[in-house]
């Protein structure tokens, strides 16, 4: 499992003096402050994240060291990413997105029909992108019960369900 799990992403400046929009992945949006230090792909390390108001779909936010427009705006698309450490601990059928990346998709027959690539939430309803052996190919299953019964982290797979004729 991974050390790190992302907890939002950064929009860009929202201001001239170094506010940022934020957009939230957290069970609770307003929690992604409570999680730091927060850690961008390139290293970068934040150990003070305030927010400072509401956007449709996230938040306006101070980062410490962030102090002007030119500063948040070099953040634009930036993830963030919080220690696994400080994250609350989930039940036995939630699953930290970053968890799922690599596993086994077996059918319910034990055919094994790829590797997890990505998890994908487009607001409908999560995804789960499925990389096919041998292949360049991937095909997207719904994560809902329906489709996919199990996962066992432990035995790193998910037992999936298709609809006839996605694989």
């Amino acid at each position: 499992m991974n050390e790190r799990i992302i907890v939002g992403s950064i929009g860009g400046a929202f201001g001239v003096h170094g506010e940022i929009r934020l957009k939230s992945f957290c069970a609770e949006p307003e929690a992604i402050a409570d999680y730091t230090p927060l850690y961008t792909d390139d290293g970068r390390s934040f150990a003070q994240l305030i927010l400072t108001g509401g956007l449709k779909g996230g938040f306006t936010a101070r980062l410490d060291g962030v102090i002007s427009k030119e500063d948040a705006d070099a953040l634009r698309n930036n993830k963030l990413f919080a220690d696994r450490s400080q994250m609350p601990s989930l039940p036995d059928d939630e699953y930290y997105y970053t968890d799922l990346i690599g596993l086994d998709v077996l059918d319910t027959g034990g055919e094994k029909l790829g590797t997890v690539k990505n998890v994908m939430d487009h607001g409908a309803g999560d995804l789960l992108e499925i990389q096919t052996p041998n292949s360049s190919e991937t095909v997207l299953v719904p994560f809902t019960q329906v489709a996919v019964p199990t996962v066992d982290l432990k035995a790193r797979r998910i037992i999936v369900d298709p609809p006839e004729g996605l694989f």
